[in-house]
């Protein structure tokens, strides 16, 4: 296993982290001890990044069970941010929930320390020094190394750096955005961003969302599941590039999962692609591409298919930002409208 730097953190962490969200009992393994023994296996096998948020069910619970007697040898991760019921002050990046959600996922973790603490999804209605004054206390307490984000614009990246030169605040030292041969628009800012200010990225959705696992093909049914659920899986366009995608694998003798892999970690600014397995067969699949590399010309050939800094249709699960979301942001009122 050949380790990378994650960002400016000093800490070094594996090509593949282990993203634990399909480890939570209701929407992914139903049997935690199988998810235990998969999580073991790949710390067998050289990965040390383990990613989960508290709001993965009872992911956090799982991890840190499986964690007994080897957490000194994994960097972990988790999130906050992301509702955790109906009360609306238990979401959102605020100190008040911050201090609150860290003492929650310490306790689920079954540890006194996280090593990457991450804003879950960007907080409009929180302002980014109270959020970085809470996370800087954290680090100072010993209770958080480093902190991060999950799928925030460039600007608001960008915004969070110049806020923690000018208060004296810790910055962030991470990203994680969604990346893969479908979803190639971080290329254009976010990832030139956080090279730029020495941010480690820990890519997400690296096969698509299942679409680059080589089971979902356009016209055929498919055996996937939560299928029904994800609207990206029936995104022609989608499932167009991948049909073009699929004979550059088996030219290569590649299974889609690892050129799929292998194009996701071969970007200079990707510190590590977090892969979601459910059971140990995904994992045996993953693991057995984990040294292959693709050579220029295969990578000229997909940039044909998926052009660099463009993304092919909507990914599930990707960030809105509130401008995007609600029209009244977009749109002068009508009195306004008419009266021009």
């Amino acid at each position: 296993m050949k380790y990378r730097t994650l960002g400016r953190t000093g800490i070094k962490v594996s090509p593949y982290g282990l993203g634990a969200l399909m480890f939570a009992t209701a929407i992914g393994n139903p049997d935690p001890g199988d998810s235990i023994r998969v999580i073991h296996k790949a710390l067998d096998a050289g990965i040390n990044l383990i990613d989960t948020a508290d709001a993965y069910g009872d992911s956090e619970e799982i991890v840190g069970k499986a964690l007994q007697g080897r957490r000194g040898n994994v960097v972990l991760a988790t999130k906050v941010s992301r509702p955790m019921g109906g009360d609306p002050n238990q979401q959102g990046a605020s100190r008040r929930w911050i201090m609150t959600a860290v003492e929650n996922s310490l306790r689920r973790l079954r540890t006194d320390h996280i090593d990457l603490y991450q804003i879950h999804r960007p907080d409009p209605d929180t302002g980014i020094e109270e959020t970085l004054s809470a996370l800087t206390d954290l680090i100072r307490s010993g209770k958080v190394r480093a902190i991060g984000t999950s799928t925030t614009p460039a600007g608001d990246l960008i915004e969070a750096q110049w806020v923690a030169e000018r208060r004296g605040l810790e910055r962030f030292h991470t990203e994680q955005p969604p990346y893969s041969l479908l979803d190639r628009g971080i290329e254009r800012e976010v990832l030139p961003v956080a090279q730029r200010y020495g941010m480690g990225t820990l890519v997400w959705g690296p096969l698509g969302q299942g679409l680059l696992t080589g089971r979902v093909r356009l016209g055929q049914a498919n055996d996937l599941r939560r299928a029904s659920l994800a609207r990206h899986l029936t995104d022609e366009r989608r499932l167009g590039a991948v049909e073009r995608l699929v004979p550059l694998a088996e030219e290569a003798g590649l299974p889609m999962t690892h050129l799929a892999m292998a194009f996701a970690i071969a970007h200079p600014g990707v510190t590590s692609a977090i892969i979601g397995p459910r059971t140990m067969s995904h994992l045996d699949d993953l693991l057995a591409g984990l040294d292959v590399t693709l050579d220029d010309d295969l990578l000229d050939r997909i940039d044909e298919i998926v052009p660099p800094g463009t993304d092919v249709g909507a990914l599930d699960q990707a960030y809105v930002p509130p401008a995007l979301r609600s029209a009244r942001l977009r749109r002068r009122p009508a009195d306004e409208r008419a009266a021009a």
